[in-house]
């Protein structure tokens, strides 16, 4: 690991976005979603829901796709990769990758790949997924290994979403477009995952009324990381996300806040959909 180069480490203070309401990230409605107005949605289940298992939906188990096997032996290739963190990749041997890609491309779901997932928008390689979970969990964590908040920009399919429920005690997904939001969320129920609050509204003024977060961590690429985000980390927080001024040039930074300012360390090259304001039109 090495420091993100002086040249293009942001400057301070950082160009701070116009304050905003935060109506597109409404409070919190138990038992329905509702439409506060054209600046976002908020999803929520009624009640907590226990895991639904396999084969409770009468889905056949040990064979296919949702066997254990196929997802220990993607979570074998992770480790001989260089993925070092037991409780990451043990949450994602939990998680059923093929429940969160098209049906048509369910044969790639246990590849070393990112698939499309619709609107311009991709579901990330576990193995990217796998790094930057294990950089979330680096620095103080509880005393039962778990994060507190978290903070997603880009919910996308949900799939980091639902392996960061298993690693922290509440994450708050935030995507673009109201659909895969929407989708989204509707997945998480019938999961069980009751710790995940799911928000359409534009990501890159984050979610300043439920600040601060211990973690933060953004799937789109920025040109640098973004002032509105790095002010509602907490002291001692992490945040990481892709940086780049192009879809070409992109490399993975992980930001450390502490009380006189912030670290950066620049990681690895990686490729991710660029970090856009504004709500989607789906």
């Amino acid at each position: 690991m090495k420091p993100l180069d002086a040249a293009r480490r942001p400057g301070f203070p950082l160009r701070m976005p116009a304050a905003t309401s935060q109506t597109g990230a409404t409070k919190l409605i138990a038992g329905h979603a509702r439409e506060i107005d054209a600046a976002g949605l908020k999803y929520t289940q009624k009640q907590p829901q226990k895991p639904v298992s396999s084969a409770a939906k009468g889905v056949a188990t040990g064979l296919g796709l949702d066997s254990q096997a196929v997802r220990a032996r993607m979570v074998q290739k992770l480790a001989a990769q260089g993925v070092q963190d037991s409780r990451v990749l043990a949450a994602m041997e939990q998680i059923e990758r093929h429940r969160f890609v098209d049906s048509a491309l369910v044969n790639q779901a246990y590849e070393d790949t990112s698939l499309p997932i619709g609107l311009g928008q991709t579901i990330s390689k576990p193995n990217v997924v796998a790094r930057m979970l294990a950089l979330l969990r680096e620095g103080s964590v509880s005393p039962q290994g778990k994060l507190g908040r978290v903070l997603e920009i880009g919910t996308g399919s949900g799939y980091q979403a639902a392996i960061l429920a298993q690693l922290a005690r509440r994450v708050y997904t935030v995507d673009r477009y109201r659909r895969l939001a929407r989708e989204a969320a509707a997945l998480f129920h019938q999961l069980g995952l009751v710790n995940i609050t799911t928000i359409a509204a534009d990501g890159s003024y984050g979610l300043p009324d439920q600040a601060p977060f211990d973690r933060i961590i953004v799937t789109a690429a920025a040109e640098d990381p973004p002032g509105s985000l790095m002010e509602q980390l907490k002291p001692g927080g992490i945040m990481v996300l892709p940086v780049g001024q192009s879809d070409a040039v992109q490399s993975l930074i992980k930001v450390t806040r502490h009380d006189r300012g912030y670290d950066y360390e620049e990681l690895r090259p990686v490729r991710f959909v660029p970090l856009v304001e504004g709500l989607g039109s789906e």
